[in-house]
């Protein structure tokens, strides 16, 4: 799905450099859960963003799904973070009053699609999200920071992107609720197969993924499965 060759990234701020990525090569296929760890100012963030189809490369490429995004126009970036990726991000980023349904529709309304449909995909993407039904016509700032998380993540399904992209998605949760957000997502990589990156800087949270990719100063210094992965029980994420 992923295939990065020799990304780097460099800013400029007048005759200074700075450079954030320095030659980055991996690969993630189908169906994989993998962390990108990294304290601040490793470069995660700036990984991101490439990834995310939110910012390009000063050089080396960048594909997915056999598009060579680093290479698209800004219409045609914007076409693949609207049908390809699915974004959490650690804000939540919901309409507070908006309810759950309106705000996980919200892509769709931008899409064009009809609103049976639109009805219809928003309620499958909040059940595999694992959000119960009696909370569909909440306001999204009546709900718990797991429940909102939750809604975050079935707008990022429901126009079933290849990729689902998290971006510190528990940083504003507790630990008990980080737990229950986590293993949504194992439980969307399993039972779904969905591909999920996961962007964080604590190893505790990284610890969940299949696969840890760590990330210091630009570079890549480990990539390797993760032997001590901590699955989350079904029955743990209700």
């Amino acid at each position: 799905m992923i295939e990065v060759k020799n990304i780097t990234k460099t800013y400029m701020n007048g005759d200074m450099a700075t450079h954030a990525l320095r030659g980055v090569s991996f690969t993630i296929n189908d169906g994989e859960f993998v962390a990108i760890m990294g304290p601040s100012g490793s470069g995660k963030s700036t990984l991101m963003h490439i990834l995310g189809a939110l910012d390009t490369p000063t050089s080396g490429t960048y594909t997915l799904d056999k598009h060579d995004v680093s290479k698209l126009s800004d219409d045609e970036l914007a076409e693949i973070r609207r049908n390809r990726i699915g974004f959490v991000f650690q804000s939540f980023n919901l309409l507070p009053r908006a309810t759950v349904i309106r705000n996980v529709t919200l892509p769709l309304i931008y899409a064009g699609v009809p609103e049976a449909e639109r009805l219809t995909r928003a309620e499958a993407a909040l059940k595999s999200a694992s959000l119960t039904p009696d909370r569909y016509q909440h306001m999204s700032n009546q709900l718990s920071g797991g429940q909102i998380q939750r809604v975050a993540i079935a707008r990022a399904l429901v126009n079933n992107p290849s990729l689902i992209l998290a971006d510190e998605p528990t940083g504003n949760l507790d630990t008990q609720t980080s737990e229950i957000v986590l293993g949504t997502f194992q439980c969307l990589n399993e039972e779904q197969k969905r591909t999920i990156v996961l962007i964080t800087h604590e190893p505790d949270i990284a610890n969940h993924a299949k696969r840890i990719i760590r990330i210091r100063d630009g570079v890549i210094v480990e990539d390797s499965t993760n032997p001590n992965r901590r699955i989350i029980n079904h029955s743990e994420n209700s």
